[in-house]
């Protein structure tokens, strides 16, 4: 049994805890034992251990999430959003190994957001690629990918092989490109797409609607991304100004050419 003498004892049992996590006894993402299975393991009953618990999900060691247990907290991917945009970029200079599985590529009909977003007609072909995108193994993001077929036919083979976004488009002739705009929402996951980020579905995700364009100002990707809420963080970043530069109005979505 711990010891009341100097220290309360839910603290010296939150401190034990922080050891284990911090010497990696449990990893991120790891379970910590039940209420019941700690209060056997320190001798104190479970009020004692709830607060150790709440003491240390007030640090951001770990996370309590009702119902399903207390986690260790993962470490945070830093994931800028700027003019230019690049999964592999970001996770790489996060320090991390990034990777990407595949999960549908097929053409499709724009429906009307999709239509609005890229420019074309509703109905018209579009590719669709559907990727789980990963660090260390580990996914942090679902992307839904479209565009214009009419450009980007032979965007599919080139992807199954590369899994990167920036080399299709170079391979299609699009070689750079930068972001229009990004929506930044939080919203609930489906059911698969909480199971593609190995997460339950009661987790909240981040929601980025993105549309990027090449040099010319064409709308050549719109994308929707889920991000794993307790692994990522978004950067919003601005390009630097100098003293002489003038801050323009960036043109509405309706001046992006329509393609058809």
């Amino acid at each position: 049994m711990y010891s009341t003498d100097g220290e309360p004892v839910w603290r010296q049992i939150a401190g034990t805890l922080e050891s284990e996590i911090d010497q990696g006894i449990y990893e991120p993402g790891d379970r910590l034992p039940t209420e019941n299975e700690l209060s056997r393991r320190f001798a104190v009953n479970r009020h004692t251990v709830r607060r150790s618990m709440s003491f240390l999900q007030e640090m951001g060691k770990v996370r309590i999430e009702q119902g399903r247990g207390t986690f260790v907290q993962s470490d945070l991917v830093e994931y800028p959003i700027g003019e230019r945009t690049r999964f592999t970029q970001n996770v790489t200079e996060s320090n991390r190994l990034p990777s990407k599985t595949l999960l549908r590529a097929e053409q499709v009909r724009a429906d009307a957001a999709v239509a609005r977003n890229l420019g074309v007609r509703k109905g018209a072909p579009v590719v669709l690629i559907e990727a789980v995108s990963e660090a260390d193994g580990r996914p942090i993001s679902v992307a839904i990918h479209y565009f214009p077929a009419k450009r980007f036919a032979d965007i599919i083979p080139v992807f199954r092989k590369t899994l990167s976004i920036t080399e299709s488009l170079r391979a299609c002739g699009v070689l750079d490109y930068k972001r229009f705009s990004t929506r930044i929402t939080a919203t609930m996951p489906t059911r698969q797409l909480a199971a593609h980020l190995h997460q339950p579905p009661t987790r909240p995700v981040l929601q980025t609607e993105s549309i990027n364009v090449d040099m010319d100002g064409r709308a050549i990707e719109y994308g929707i991304s889920h991000f794993a809420s307790d692994r990522t963080q978004l950067i919003v970043e601005s390009e630097p100004l100098d003293s002489h530069a003038v801050i323009k109005r960036p043109p509405n979505i309706q001046d992006i050419p329509v393609e058809v």
